[in-house]
């Protein structure tokens, strides 16, 4: 049999995803189709489904609520919410945004050596990263909870411990400070190292399992797909990092 529900609490694509492949465990159901529009879920059941149950299934994965009874009441219906665009396609005018970002990040950090007589190439380093942090923590908190249902569908710390999504954007900003005044050197470049390290094994097993979900490099603000460019990015900043660390 197959029965709608509604499903508060899902606001993008990334809830949509979560929410279906968390209801595909439950054993009296079939097969679900998630959408955001109403009704949010149809579900093809095998035996009657526990809502009690399968809520607090649903709570360990975000603030989601699953109830039969908001179908009936038609005179009250979910408000409805525009589906989040699809993806665009991998390409280099899609990473625009990303590409001018760090490029002034980049641009700005020699700038600061002017007027060029000694270049120091681990000052550039260094005021880098501050920029990095500092620039890309702004565009995950503008929508940080946007950002932190982005980042659960690859990080790996996020997807077991939610909170992560709604700390790492402060986390970023803390290090880009350290960076930038150049406090707490050894412990900021180790700090990045692993943060950065740990993020980009779930960036890596996603590009591999080429799975079609959104990059949250840049929070919510930019709708790039996952893809190797993360990869570059996380890795190239744990390479700094460390060669900060062997000279330092």
């Amino acid at each position: 049999m197959v029965k709608e529900y509604g499903i508060a609490g899902m606001s993008c694509g990334s809830c949509i995803a979560k929410v279906s492949d968390e209801l595909k465990k439950i054993e009296a159901v079939k097969d679900v189709e998630v959408q955001l529009n109403y009704p949010q879920a149809k579900i093809q059941l095998n035996s009657a489904l526990d809502l009690k149950e399968t809520n607090s299934l649903l709570a360990e994965i975000g603030d989601y609520v699953i109830s039969e009874e908001e179908i009936k009441k038609e005179v009250i219906p979910f408000p409805e919410i525009k589906p989040i665009a699809e993806l665009p396609e991998k390409s280099i005018s899609t990473y625009q945004p990303l590409i001018l970002i760090v490029s002034f990040i980049a641009g700005v950090s020699a700038l600061v050596q002017y007027p060029f007589t000694e270049i120091s190439w681990m000052l550039w380093m260094r005021h880098f990263m501050a920029g990095f942090f500092l620039v890309f923590a702004f565009f995950k908190l503008l929508n940080i909870k946007g950002f932190s249902n982005s980042y659960q569908m690859y990080d790996i710390i996020a997807a077991k411990w939610k909170s992560w999504g709604l700390i790492y954007p402060f986390v970023e900003l803390i290090l880009g400070v350290f960076y930038l005044i150049n406090i707490f050197p050894i412990e900021t470049n180790i700090a990045t190292a692993i943060i950065l390290g740990v993020s980009s094994i779930g960036v890596i097993q996603s590009n591999l399992n080429k799975k079609k979900i959104k990059c949250a490099c840049l929070g919510d603000v930019f709708n790039l797909p996952m893809s190797t460019v993360t990869i570059v990015e996380d890795l190239t900043m744990v390479g700094m990092a460390v060669l900060m660390l062997f000279v330092l």
